[in-house]
């Protein structure tokens, strides 16, 4: 199994399966990668806020990409292993006009700074911000021919702002073009669910992923498994399934994956689909990932591992 190392330039801000890819990868293959911060690093340290205001936005999200997986095809699933996610020490986030989950309330520009200290961030005293770096945006390229942008996130993954995705969790994706074509990127130190400003803390980071390929294994879109270290592990926290699920309507996107749920618990575990239902309601937590990437809302439905039995999915 190769180690790659993929340098963040050139950036793309577009999905587009017509990219050329940047890499060509193995089933089973490592790859460290280099991504800027969201604004495809026009912003800095030092920025003050009026300069901040002057970015170009047509390079948001500026992703690390596309990487090419030898053998991948429509029908395939493939698993992105997150094993390290690595802030830089700084990062920033902001209040743009017309964006955000309370864009009437807060209509002045703002612009904000962090130091990253390690696990926390002080910036904001008094609170102590805990830091769990995780990538934004994780997704293949759109099945769809032309050139689409990075906000809307869809069934290839994309701008799902599922803050799950950190150190030691899964991505499944559905393959939807030969080579998958995976693109990264839209860094954040930390973020809450829903991510109600429009940004969580912007950050560069070095992120290593392993991809492994699994064949003839359709999936209908994002699906993440956690964990915790065993060492740290308790029966109320041995990491979680969960299922994402973005549409216009944030109750049909929760309808979506709430029967996607049902689906898995039916075909992965042997449950009726009533006792599925059942089991969605006494142990499924339904989250709003992300309310600000309009016209689509983001939910992930998930269920806790110590509620079934151990199991490899793929």
């Amino acid at each position: 199994m190769a180690e790659h190392v993929l340098s963040a330039l050139p950036t793309h801000s577009v999905w587009n399966r017509a990219l050329p890819p940047r890499l060509s990868i193995a089933s089973g293959d490592t790859v460290q990668m280099e991504c800027v911060d969201s604004s495809g690093a026009q912003v800095h340290p030092a920025m003050t806020a009026t300069e901040f205001l002057s970015i170009d936005r047509a390079r948001i999200h500026a992703l690390t990409g596309p990487i090419f997986v030898d053998g991948a095809v429509p029908g395939d699933v493939l698993q992105i292993d997150v094993l390290d996610v690595a802030h830089k020490g700084w990062g920033w986030s902001s209040v743009i006009n017309g964006l955000g989950f309370l864009k009437e309330r807060f209509t002045e520009p703002f612009f904000f700074l962090w130091q990253l200290d390690g696990e926390v961030s002080r910036s904001l005293a008094p609170a102590v911000v805990p830091l769990r770096p995780f990538c934004g945006v994780m997704g293949v390229a759109r099945a769809e021919h032309g050139e689409f942008r990075t906000r809307p996130p869809g069934p290839f993954g994309g701008n799902m702002d599922v803050r799950e995705l950190c150190k030691g969790a899964s991505l499944y994706l559905p393959v939807l073009n030969p080579g998958a074509l995976f693109s990264a990127g839209d860094a954040h130190a930390a973020q809450g669910d829903g991510e109600v400003c429009i940004n969580g803390i912007e950050c560069p980071v070095d992120v290593t992923l392993r991809f492994n390929l699994h064949k003839n294994r359709p999936l209908a879109g994002p699906m993440v498994e956690t964990s915790t270290p065993r060492k740290q592990e308790t029966e109320a926290d041995q990491g979680s399934w969960i299922v994402v699920e973005s549409a216009t309507d944030p109750a049909a996107a929760a309808r979506a994956a709430t029967s996607r749920m049902i689906d898995l618990l039916a075909a992965c575990w042997g449950f009726s689909e009533i006792h599925a239902y059942l089991l969605c309601s006494m142990a499924m937590n339904l989250r709003l990932s992300q309310v600000v990437n309009e016209p689509m809302f983001t939910v992930s439905a998930a269920v806790p591992k110590h509620v079934l039995p151990r199991r490899r999915l793929f």
